[in-house]
């Protein structure tokens, strides 16, 4: 299996994990919030991997951060809303540091409300994108 296309099932494996913790989500559970952060932290990051592995595969290589690879799926129209990726990089960067409770169930209801759909809409526009590869 090729790069690609093991980035996306791992990606979209990652989505499945997501949204299955969205569903048993429990604000006042610390352990089911810190198990969402993290699983939102994966996702996102194979989100943008999987985004960098199909532009390598169609020749464009150099994208070597989030930024760099999230511009470039805008101009492709992978993406719609910069303002809200880069606000989700902003987002998984601060997960590692968060020591506030309220910080931590607002992250997770931005991920309940916005995050997870976007995400789901990334991975259905990659599919499309990919399904003349193969």
């Amino acid at each position: 299996m090729s790069d690609y296309l093991q980035k996306l099932e791992n990606y979209k494996k990652a989505l499945n994990r997501l949204i299955d913790g969205i569903k048993r989500f429990d604000e006042n559970d610390d352990l089911l919030r810190d198990g969402l952060i993290q699983r939102f932290e994966f996702t996102f990051e194979l989100a943008w991997k999987t985004l960098k592995s199909v532009f390598a595969e169609e020749g464009l290589t150099g994208l070597n951060s989030p930024k760099t690879v999230l511009r470039e799926a805008l101009i492709a129209e992978l993406i719609n809303d910069e303002e809200l990726w880069l606000d989700m990089l902003k987002d998984r960067n601060s997960t590692a540091h968060i020591y506030s409770e309220q910080i931590a169930k607002k992250i997770c209801n931005k991920i309940k409300s916005k995050y997870v759909n976007e995400l789901q809409g990334l991975a259905e526009k990659i599919e499309k994108r990919i399904s003349h590869y193969r």
